[in-house]
């Protein structure tokens, strides 16, 4: 189970992310956290900015909505998402998959 806060309309949780995967995708839940696989390699942000576009799509808001709190260097992440709803992310664990074709 993905443990996350709710606070004023924004959902917190921790993201595992593991660069260099053959695609984005999400993966399920590891020790707590929302286990993503990246594309991208962990080189002047790419890794972020992959990050920040397959949890808009997988929740469906803007990329705008999605903030990297913290462990920016770091494979821990704490992200907030705007608007974010935790039947969503419990979705997501439940079902995961969802790939993102990189631009």
């Amino acid at each position: 189970m993905i443990n996350y806060t709710e606070k004023d309309g924004t959902l917190i949780f921790k993201v595992r992310v593991v660069p260099r995967a053959s695609r984005s995708e999400l993966v399920g839940e590891h020790d707590g956290a929302l286990r993503v696989r990246i594309a991208a390699p962990p080189v002047d942000g790419a890794a972020n900015d992959e990050l920040v576009r397959l949890l808009a799509r997988a929740f469906g808001v803007p990329r705008s909505a999605i903030d990297i709190t913290g462990g920016h260097a770091a494979k821990l992440k704490t992200v907030c998402v705007a608007g974010g709803r935790p039947a969503v992310l419990k979705s997501k664990v439940q079902s995961p998959g969802l790939a993102c074709k990189r631009e």
